[in-house]
This record gives structure tokens, sequence and C-alpha cells, in this order.
């Protein structure tokens, strides 16, 4: 099988989890290299429904092993509390079968509650955001604040790192009439969860390549979609990291020589999420309906159709 990348070519909700699933049955590792604890989506295994936002699409699956990369944003609390969901549906979640980056960027309270203001404060500024913290967490990572999953090993040097981030982000919360944050609470609220996941943490740059090097089979799992991509999608209203396939190299570690194959997912007809102009949307009967039926359609089909179902063949093929 190629090393393969799954995008969305059009606003995202294309189906993409769904083409996931099928080829994690082929791969060996299956890498999210973007994004944060967004919509998610729902796999359906054998009967079961295994709703993920965070997590890779194989960790449902036996034998894979799932890769959180370096450029995705982690919420923490999130983490922990989609890890414990899914244990309870009996999936085997361990570092034998999950590795996090440890140079992925911490989504925290404050990002969640800034990303709610800027929602909330008027309709002009709207981007139409899940108010999860995503884009703000990423502004401190490119503004070399942010705080760093790696930096939960370290609980004696990670007061000094909040205090950097809070003289930011409390400027922005004065002017914004809001009251400030202690780093009291910042702390309190990170030294709560690294015990659950310092195990996860690991240099997977350095473990991706070992796993290429030695034949396995990666596929690399994008969220969104093309257009909502923050350099080429409909900007200002796109998501807050790079969502094209080149994304994948970046975004995990490894160079562009590492993928072999992407594979662009569209639906028969365009819907986006969020705000932002849409001149073609149909806000009537007919666009509600066809909204469900493909709704339905992402969750319930038994078996991929003829034309994806080749493309998958085609992916999964050995290349000698």
């Amino acid at each position: 099988m190629a090393n393969v990348v799954v995008v969305g070519s059009q606003w995202g909700d294309e189906g993409k989890g769904k083409i996931v699933d099928w080829l994690s049955e082929q791969a060996d590792v299956i890498v999210r290299f973007q994004g944060g604890h967004n919509a998610g989506h729902t796999l359906v295994i054998d009967g079961i429904s295994y709703k993920l936002s965070l997590l890779p699409s194989g960790v449902a699956r036996k034998g894979k092993l799932s890769v959180i990369g370096n450029g995705v944003v982690v919420d923490p609390h999130a983490f922990v509390s989609e890890v414990e969901r899914i244990t309870e549906q009996g999936v085997v979640v361990n570092p034998e079968t999950l590795r996090i980056a440890e140079n992925a960027t911490l989504i925290l309270s404050l990002h969640r509650e800034l990303d709610a203001m800027r929602e909330n404060s008027n309709t002009g500024t709207r981007i139409g955001t899940t108010r999860r913290g995503i884009g703000p967490a990423y502004e401190d990572k490119v503004g070399r604040r942010a705080i760093r999953v790696m930096d939960l090993k370290n609980m004696n040097t990670l007061p000094a790192k909040i205090d950097r981030l809070l003289t930011h982000h409390n400027a922005l919360r004065r002017g914004l009439g809001q009251e400030e944050i202690s780093a009291t609470a910042i702390f309190e609220e990170l030294s709560s969860v690294a015990d659950k996941m310092l195990p996860y943490i690991d240099s997977v740059w350095r473990l991706l390549d070992e796993q290429r090097r030695q034949g396995k089979r990666i596929l690399f799992e994008g969220a969104q979609g093309a257009l909502l991509d923050i350099d080429h999608g409909t900007y200002p209203f796109v998501t807050s990291s790079n969502t094209v396939a080149g994304q994948a190299a970046t975004g995990c570690g490894l160079g562009p020589n590492s993928i072999d194959y992407v594979l662009g997912i569209t639906k028969a007809y365009t819907t986006r999420v969020g705000e932002g102009p849409f001149p073609t949307e149909q806000e009537n009967e007919i666009g509600e309906s066809s909204e469900r039926a493909v709704m339905s359609l992402d969750s319930d089909w038994p078996q991929p159709p003829c034309a994806v179902d080749a493309v998958c063949r085609q992916t999964v093929a050995h290349r000698h």
C-alpha cells in the first residue's frame, strides 16, 4: 500500500471519515496532521458507532498505531474525555496504540473563552467557528508563546511559560472588559491532566520515520477541506491551519517524499459549515432535504460506491 493522504477537496463534510476508515483496514499507521477536536465524525464498525473528534480514525481498529501529529492543536481535557469514552466501548487505547507529538500545541480554557467572546461579539466579525479554542491556540503557536505537550514533562518550568502566555491573554481580556486569568488557575488546569497525557508523548517525527523505513503503510488523515485552508481557502472565512495535502508532511515531521498518493474527497453537491459568502446556497426545502440525505449516506453506507472502491483498491496495491 502506498502512503496515502486523504483530504477534503471542498469545505469539509465530504465523508472523509468513512474513506479513511475503509483505507485504515490496509494501513499500519494512521496519522492526524492538522486541526483540533472539531465537529469530527462517526465511524460504524461491526455495528458499533464511535464518535471521534481528536483521535485518528484508526484508533477504533485493532492492530493499528494511531498518531496525533505536531500540526494538531490538542485540548488535553477533550483528549482524556475522548479516550475514556471509547475505552468504555471496548476499544484498547494505550501507548502501544496511540502516540501524541511532544511538540504539539495545547488548547487551554482561555482559548475556548476567547474563541466564544469573538464569535459572540457581532455578526460582522463572526467566522462560524466551533468555539473550541482551536483558532486562538494556533495564534499562540505562531506567536511563539504557546504551551506545548512536552511542557507537561517539567512542572517546575511550566509557571514561567504560563506567565509569558498570560502577558498576552490578560491584555486581551482587559481590552474586552473581561476578568484576568490567574497563573495558578492555568497551572492547576494543566497539572490535573498531565499524568494522563504523559504516557502517550513521543517524538513523532522519529517514530514515523522508523515506521516508514520498516516499510509500514502510513495513512494521513486531514480535517476540514481545501477551501478552508488558511492560505488557499475563502479567507477570512477559513480554519486556522493548512488543510491541503502538503501539510501532511509538515504536520508530522516527515519529508514530502514520504507521501505517495493524495486522495481528495468530493461529494455530489457542495455545502459548507460556518459563516461566509456562499452564493449557491439553497435556503429552502430542497437544500435541507439534500443535506439530510448526504449526512445519512455518510454514516450508513455498508460498502463504498464502486468509484471509491476502485480508488481504494488502487491505493492499497503494493508498490512492487
